[in-house]
């Protein structure tokens, strides 16, 4: 459609005229924080859920809701820790929006009030949310496709500096994959374990499922894979 032909090819950009420091403050200033990349990543996909559900719920999306697992997933081989939901999803041109512009002012916010302050724990102060994935990523990939009927899938791709590309891709399903690339000195972050521990402690009561692999059982004198997802967390009250 004409709304996303200016991507058939492939689009470049930069995030922001000022922002060729952004990313080296984030990863310095942000590193006694580094593990809340995490809690961010999925509080997004619980809200791109949640965000679908209301849609539905109002009778502006149509058809089935289907699974709405938030799945998360490590590969050791390709270095990367990918997030996939089955929310709304984005448009070229929400991707325009809601990464490009308004996530990255919550970062152009930070150098003007916390530049040159040493104390971590300061996320909250201003809403950063997707950008913490750079804490820990050499480079960051989203492929989302939008909820609504006939939208072209694209993939935002990122390497931690202020350029940035978007095109269009194949994806048979609504919602978004954030992809990380886990740089060198986070490698940690390509543990099970490791994962596991973050996700019992940030997600154990998100709204919607968190699955992270299979559950495993004691076989043959080792753990292996069994058939059940690993959900992470009651979304029953208590």
């Amino acid at each position: 459609n004409q709304n996303t032909a200016k991507y058939k090819t492939m689009k470049n950009g930069k995030i922001g005229v000022t922002t060729e420091n952004i990313f080296p403050v984030i990863k310095k200033f942000l590193y006694s924080d580094h593990e809340i990349f995490l809690r961010e990543l999925i509080s997004n996909a619980v809200d791109a859920t949640q965000k679908l559900k209301t849609l539905s719920s109002i009778g502006e999306m149509k058809g089935e809701l289907g699974d709405l697992t938030i799945h998360v997933a490590v590969d050791k081989e390709a270095k990367t820790l990918t997030v996939t939901d089955r929310g709304v999803g984005m448009t070229a041109e929400e991707v325009e929006k809601y990464i490009n512009q308004v996530a990255f002012s919550g970062a152009e916010e930070f150098l003007k009030n916390y530049e040159g302050d040493e104390k971590g724990g300061i996320i909250g102060h201003f809403g950063l949310g997707f950008y913490s994935a750079f804490m820990v990523s050499k480079k960051v990939e989203i492929v989302t496709k939008s909820w609504r009927e006939g939208s072209q899938a694209v993939r935002w791709t990122c390497d931690g500096s202020p350029e940035y590309t978007i095109d269009e891709v194949e994806k048979a399903d609504r919602g978004s994959d954030i992809i990380l690339h886990i740089d060198d000195d986070s490698k940690d972050y390509l543990q099970k374990s490791t994962i596991e521990q973050l996700l019992t402690k940030y997600c154990k009561f998100m709204a919607v499922p968190v699955v992270f692999g299979k559950k495993t059982e004691w076989k043959d004198g080792k753990q292996v894979d069994t058939d059940e997802d690993n959900v992470i967390n009651s979304v029953e009250p208590l």
